[in-house]
């Protein structure tokens, strides 16, 4: 390890950086499973509740505001995801990593625990704070352990815990739920949790970063930046989750969560200009690789609403397939995107990782216009085909652009510029998830105007009442379903062309803001490695 002090790569002003560990050797098997466990806590409980919903209110009541069992996780992840980043690169991975995991395992145990929905929403949140440390700070070290060109291997192995354990949660949600019992949902976590907490602690020796760095002051925390990114977060991601479904866009509790988050943008950007360390410091925007990366992955987020949330309900309510089969249709994007990911570098060590990403990016935007292109009402291999096809482009776009991101920074600024482009990604996914909404619902309101006069009465008014009338058909005629289904097709393409306009938003990013070669630190040249692909 040296400990010198070098610059970076990047133009405009330099900034000094202590040279970080540069890696040695095949990281320690248990320290890769650790890793591996800690992502597959954070994708089962992102999914693992959806299917033991039912038993969970019919148990604890609290019907009307179920839905913040899913919106507070995700808000306590997406909030805490830069404070994390920041506090790793002060502080080191490791402190981060626990306190993660005992933080998801303590909310996890309170859930199991939960005596009403009230109790059981706030011990979500808790799992969130810990579900937030686990995302950043996995990604984090795994880029810190293995060099440049070995990273998409490790990254692959993530993404398919994450696939599997995203696919396989709904299905083992429902089981426990049915079998064991709702709160068993939760305390599965505990022996998973368990074990990755042991093999950090055990196995993981996390390297000095240098006599500069043991021998500065004792570092400052922006707790006031954090408290502001947290709140300005907060009401931002709640009045993108919670509009138009918990209350009109335009009603007074929508204006107040966008007047207040715009404020509080404003008090953050103050407060953080004025931080010694700031959590969001300035440069992940002012350097055109992070800020490129940043706005990119911001579009994958609205981009992936249109597969995750309106896959299903179109392969249920047009297709007429049965839950399990309609998951099949998503779950097969989720196989080709981890391969893809894992051969991404034999295309970026020749083309550069812009011209990889452009590509991938490119390829999702044209296989997302060709899906309103499918015949109606079609056989499920149609769209099967696509996400087959949209899950090898994303993994040549995805997986390259965090590579770029990380080797672009040295070791004190990885686990912040991991959490930026993490950041903005769940970020977009909210965004993308209450402007396709909005879309699907405007785009359904107008084809049940246009009904013709002899079946419009008695016809369902959003999105969730037709497909709940098209899963139980027997009130309405065979016209009536006819018109329903051909309705919800077209609500369906409407969004996927939303998302191949959020692709083409991608595509812009990084062909106008990113540099043609990625920079690459000098902590990573030392070690022998440069962009694949000529990049300096």
């Amino acid at each position: 390890m040296s400990g010198s002090t070098r610059r970076t790569g990047h133009s405009g002003r330099d900034a000094l950086h202590t040279a970080g560990p540069a890696p040695a050797g095949p990281p320690p098997r248990p320290v890769v499973a650790a890793l591996m466990l800690g992502m597959a806590l954070a994708a089962l409980d992102s999914t693992i509740i959806a299917t033991a919903v039912p038993q969970i209110v019919g148990d604890l009541g609290g019907f009307a505001v179920f839905s913040w069992l899913f919106s507070g996780y995700l808000l306590a992840v997406t909030v805490t995801l830069p404070v994390y980043g920041k506090l790793s690169d002060t502080f080191g991975r490791k402190p981060i990593l626990i306190t993660g995991i005992v933080l998801f395992l303590v909310g996890s145990l309170a859930c199991a625990g939960a005596w009403n929905m009230a109790a059981l929403i706030a011990f979500r949140v808790v799992q969130g704070l810990g579900g937030g440390a686990l995302q950043g700070t996995v990604q984090t070290i795994a880029a810190d352990l293995y060099p440049m060109r070995d990273r998409p291997r490790i990254q692959a192995r993530l993404s398919s815990v994450w696939a599997a354990s995203s696919v396989a949660g709904p299905a083992l949600g429902g089981l426990l739920a049915a079998g064991a019992g709702w709160r068993w949902i939760f305390l599965i976590n505990v022996p998973v949790g368990a074990v990755a907490l042991w093999l950090i602690v055990r196995h993981f020796a996390e390297p000095q970063r240098g006599p500069e760095r043991s021998a500065a002051r004792r570092p400052r925390v922006d707790w006031p930046g954090a408290l502001a990114i947290f709140a300005t977060g907060g009401l931002l991601l709640t009045a993108l989750v919670q509009g138009g479904v918990a209350w009109a866009w335009r009603s007074v509790p929508s204006l107040l969560l966008f007047a207040g988050s715009a404020l509080g943008a404003a008090l953050t950007v103050l407060i953080e200009r004025r931080a010694a360390e700031p959590i969001i410091p300035g440069w992940v925007w002012r350097r055109r690789t992070i800020g490129a990366v940043n706005l990119s992955l911001g579009a994958l987020g609205l981009l992936m609403v249109a597969p995750t949330v309106f896959l299903p309900t179109y392969a249920q309510a047009v297709l007429g397939l049965g839950p399990t089969a309609a998951g099949f249709v998503l779950s097969v994007m989720t196989l080709s995107w981890p391969v893809s990911a894992a051969l991404s570098s034999h295309v970026y060590t020749r083309l550069g990782i812009r011209n990889c990403a452009v590509l991938g990016i490119a390829a999702a935007g044209a296989i997302l216009l060709a899906f309103p292109l499918l015949p109606y009402p079609g056989a499920a291999w149609q769209p099967a085909l696509i996400m087959l096809a949209l899950g090898a482009a994303l993994g040549l776009f995805q997986l390259p652009l965090i590579i770029g991101v990380q080797s672009s920074v040295g070791y004190p600024e990885r686990g912040t510029a991991t959490a930026s482009i993490l950041f903005c990604r769940q970020v977009g996914q909210s965004l993308g998830a209450a402007l396709f909404g909005a879309l699907a619902n405007a785009t359904l309101n107008d084809r049940l105007a246009q009904a013709p006069s002899g079946i419009r009465p008695g016809l369902p008014d959003d999105l969730d009442a037709v497909s709940r009338a098209l899963a139980h058909p027997g009130a309405l005629t065979a016209d009536a379903i006819d018109y329903l289904r051909r309705a919800v097709d077209t609500t369906v393409d409407h969004v996927y062309l939303g998302a191949a306009a959020a692709a083409a938003l991608a595509l812009t990013a990084l062909l106008v803001l990113a540099p043609r070669r990625f920079p690459v630190h000098a902590d990573v040249r030392a070690a022998g490695e440069g962009e694949p692909g000529g990049g300096t």
